[in-house]
């Protein structure tokens, strides 16, 4: 699915998944560098990002894959 990640003013990053009309903030991350791990959203949805480079700029679409809940 298309998600977008962006960091808003606070610096708080959020995925947006416009096919569910869906905005939550990641609130886990499996890797430092977000890309190419698993992130959890704040309604429990996980999410398994491609392998970007760790500079990659914000925000960005990406092709991602849900896991599951927690």
């Amino acid at each position: 699915m298309k998600v977008m990640i962006r960091k808003n003013r606070d610096g708080v990053l959020s995925a947006y998944v416009a096919k569910k009309d869906l905005e939550e903030p990641i609130v886990a991350m499996e890797r430092a560098a977000m890309w190419g791990g698993r992130v959890t959203l704040a309604n429990g949805w996980q999410l398994e990002l491609p392998a970007l480079a760790a500079e990659t700029a914000l925000p960005i679409t990406v092709e991602a894959r849900r896991i599951g809940e927690a």
